[in-house]
């Protein structure tokens, strides 16, 4: 079972905003990350063949908006967008190297100046582990170094998702149609704050 770990050290209560790149301006949005299995490491052009690799599998995209971001040319435009907002994290494994997913850090769309992860993949070889929750610890511990809550949102037909972040601790708040990649769809919205988070984490010691 892997181990959570958190080191209670000042962790203010802070809210960033700026005209440019609300809520993010002055978070680090691409930190290095290192975990027991996995690291994060901030996205590069030379990123996008190892991860379409990683990507191509078609039982990913299952439960998501575009199902068939599987294929290389819908594909494309989204490693394009994920690149361009700087605050996209390529999840590698430490034994070999290998691409084997991504994350990203991201303003809600409804809450101004706050802090979500989402845009998260990882190959069908690290589900049902504890991948997923080494790399939102990763996550985690980073953002809520300077936020007090942190946003998840997933489509309401993606129910593994949806397990996935109540494991974090994160509690559903809402539904709502938001725009977050490509038109305005349904969307599950899950917030997890820093004390639940801390609850999570005692439990998996």
């Amino acid at each position: 079972m892997l181990t959570a770990v958190i080191t209670f050290w000042a962790w203010p209560s802070l809210k960033i905003s700026d005209p440019c790149v609300p809520g993010l301006s002055k978070f680090d949005r691409q930190p290095n990350l290192t975990g027991a299995t996995l690291c994060l490491q901030p996205m590069r052009q030379l990123d996008f063949e190892p991860l379409y690799v990683a990507a191509s599998d078609p039982a990913i995209w299952i439960g998501h908006p575009a199902q068939n971001r599987h294929e290389k040319p819908i594909f494309r435009p989204y490693f394009k967008k994920l690149l361009n907002s700087g605050a996209t994290l390529v999840v590698r494994e430490n034994s070999t190297g290998s691409v084997v997913g991504c994350s990203r850090y991201y303003e809600a769309p409804d809450v101004p100046d706050s802090m979500s992860i989402g845009f998260t993949f990882l190959t069908t070889t690290y589900w049902g582990g504890t991948a997923n929750f080494e790399v939102k610890s990763l996550m985690l511990n980073h953002a809520f170094k300077s936020y007090d809550d942190v946003w998840f949102h997933i489509s309401p037909n993606n129910i593994r998702s949806q397990k996935a972040v109540l494991k974090l601790g994160a509690v559903w708040q809402y539904q709502k149609n938001l725009k977050l990649s490509g038109g305005e769809t349904a969307t599950a919205c899950f917030r997890l704050t820093r004390s639940g988070w801390i609850e999570t984490c005692a439990g998996k010691t």
